[in-house]
């Protein structure tokens, strides 16, 4: 009986929650571990038909950067970064857009559809609806190929999308105006996207609890970290790596509308139901 009573709590307690919550969006960054491990996946899944059973309007952007790794040593070819981001050749490009658009991204589909929900794949290519321009580094001596960045998002097509119940999954792929693919950072690609929807929440999925003061420090996890403090420790290096471009997301976000920003752990099952339906949040929230 005691467990019948505490799943009825949890329940109520979400009540609040869903009122709230009840038809807004919500861009999901879909990635790191939860991504590979089996078992994450599933649960991933269920919480992301869950919330849209609820009355939510969750949107999924993911990457897949050790798939395409995996992929292109299996072809023999050698992958190379400069700064965190891959270097991009045309053959690269093509086994990205094949790993991205076309085998994580309807995988992901599948699982959505196979658990209830009703799911749609989509990349830049689709209706031109993600729009890229090659990215250049400030120092401009180094050239990362057919990397992108974010010129203009028109939201039309997820918004028709949403209307008619479906979930959309979006690969982090764009189309240049020349027609070109690109390979855009999925973080990135998230905070844009949460902007262009004017999303309520923007939640990215990582492989950590979210950010430490202390790196070094499991204990010194930061529950809600404002903005010049976020840059300050970009500056400082105390945030570096894939934590950066993360970050880089939430800011810009906030700054274009959006209304929370959440980086939280996707190893741990059902963090996202936790985070959206419980009185304790849980990572690092990224505020104004």
């Amino acid at each position: 009986m005691d467990d019948f009573l505490q799943r009825a709590q949890v329940l109520i307690e979400a009540i609040p929650y869903i009122r709230t919550f009840y038809g807004k969006t919500f861009v999901i960054k879909y990635g790191g571990n939860a991504m590979i491990n089996p078992e994450l996946k599933k649960t991933v899944i269920l919480d992301i038909v869950l919330l849209k059973y609820l009355g939510l309007n969750p949107v999924i952007v993911h990457g897949g950067g050790p798939e395409i790794t995996a992929l292109l040593k299996k072809l023999g070819k050698e992958s190379h970064f400069i700064h965190g981001q891959r270097v991009t050749d045309g053959e690269t490009m093509e086994v990205v857009n094949m790993v991205l658009a076309g085998k994580i991204n309807k995988e992901l589909v599948t699982m959505i559809n196979q658990a209830s929900g009703k799911a749609i794949g989509l990349s830049g290519q689709d209706g031109n609806f993600l729009v890229a321009e090659k990215k250049v580094l400030p120092d401009d001596q180094q050239d990362l190929g057919f990397v992108g960045e974010v010129k203009s998002i028109q939201p039309a097509l997820l918004n028709l999308l949403m209307e008619k119940s479906y979930i959309p999954v979006v690969a982090s792929v764009g189309v240049g105006l020349d027609n070109q693919i690109y390979n855009i950072n999925a973080d990135t690609v998230a905070g844009e996207l949460a902007a262009a929807l004017q999303a309520e929440k923007l939640i990215l999925l990582t492989d950590t609890e979210g950010i430490y003061a202390d790196p070094k420090d499991p204990s010194s996890l930061i529950s809600a970290l404002q903005i010049e403090q976020a840059k300050a420790m970009m500056s400082s290096g105390a945030i570096e790596g894939g934590m950066q471009p993360k970050v880089e997301a939430c800011i810009y976000a906030l700054r274009h509308g959006v209304s929370r920003t959440h980086i939280i752990d996707g190893r741990q099952p059902h963090s996202l139901l936790l985070e959206v339906l419980t009185d304790q949040g849980i990572g690092t929230m990224v505020v104004e």
